[in-house]
């Protein structure tokens, strides 16, 4: 028989909303090739183990060395930040806007247009030099071949750059500052500064600055659309009200938007370690396909 569904798949939500589900496994940025990659990425679309919604505060206060009434020392916040990194999203490696266009201009079967053009002009050169009234047909040729590739790499170019925009949407998402208790002072500090096991505190209009594990909630609702899909602000509140920790109210996650109320967490992710940030790195990480005209070229060479 079948095995059963995966319940974090049995609520009827979207493609998009199973890709949020795919959480597990560090993100290592290795030097090493493919294979490497290929099992990176496979860690990042196991399912979400996230087990601090199950878990008392003290428990999470425990795992994360957090305080939930006077927050982390400077120096230990100091050391975790070390210890983790900033909390942002990891860009993706970047190719030089021209190395991109001379690729889409020269690359693969252009590079026998542009041959085939560079011989019409020599052959028209030779003819103007040998004859006094050549035929103009090389010269034309030349012309159309050397049109048309440059018209078919522009639109090349302009179709991958808009498919290379992905990473710059998540990146107007992350949330510039946040407000942290530190030896039990209120602090505005950098997003970026945020580290495992800060207290952080939000309220209507600001926006999450990291997955957070709720602690005291009032009337706190948050807009996970961007998530999850659903329209509706959802309430967050101290209690664990499901096993999957996309669906329970005691877990706010990054760069979604807290829309009324004040709550307080204890940050349980940072950075690409978080929901929003494996999704961003699954999406920059995908094999962008061929071009429809791309398809095209291909088959006519073969």
């Amino acid at each position: 028989p079948d095995p059963d569904p995966d319940p974090a798949m049995g609520y009827g939500r979207s493609d998009s909303y199973r890709v949020a589900t795919t959480q597990g496994g560090k993100n290592d940025q290795s030097p090493k090739k493919s294979k490497v990659q290929k099992r990176d990425m496979d860690d990042l679309k196991k399912e979400v183990e996230l087990m601090e919604h199950k878990m008392s505060v003290e428990e999470v206060c425990r795992k994360h060395n957090a305080d939930c009434v006077q927050g982390l020392t400077h120096a230990k916040a100091a050391e975790f930040l070390a210890r983790d990194g900033p909390n942002a999203l990891t860009p993706p490696p970047t190719t030089p806007e021209w190395i991109k266009f001379c690729r889409q201009l020269f690359g693969g079967f252009s590079i026998l247009l542009w041959i085939g053009a560079v011989l019409c002009f020599l052959a028209y050169g030779i003819q103007a030099a040998t004859e006094d009234n050549p035929a103009g047909d090389n010269l034309y040729l030349g012309i159309v071949l050397s049109a048309v590739v440059i018209i078919t790499g522009c639109f090349s170019y302009y179709q991958e750059a808009k498919s290379s925009k992905i990473m710059e949407s998540f990146k107007n998402m992350v949330p510039q500052q946040a407000m942290v208790i530190r030896e039990g002072e209120k602090t505005q500090i950098n997003a970026e500064e945020v580290v495992a096991g800060d207290l952080v505190e939000v309220k209507g209009g600001d926006r999450i600055p990291a997955d957070l594990r709720v602690i005291s909630a009032h009337g706190c609702k948050v807009d996970n659309s961007s998530l999850t899909g659903e329209s509706e602000p959802q309430t967050r509140s101290p209690d664990c009200t499901n096993d999957n920790p996309l669906e329970t109210r005691n877990i706010a996650f990054f760069s979604t938007n807290c829309v009324e109320g004040t709550a307080r967490g204890i940050v349980i992710f940072t950075g690409d370690r978080t929901v929003m940030g494996r999704i961003a790195t699954l999406a920059s990480g995908l094999d962008t396909g061929k071009t429809p005209i791309a398809k095209e070229i291909e088959h006519f060479i073969h």
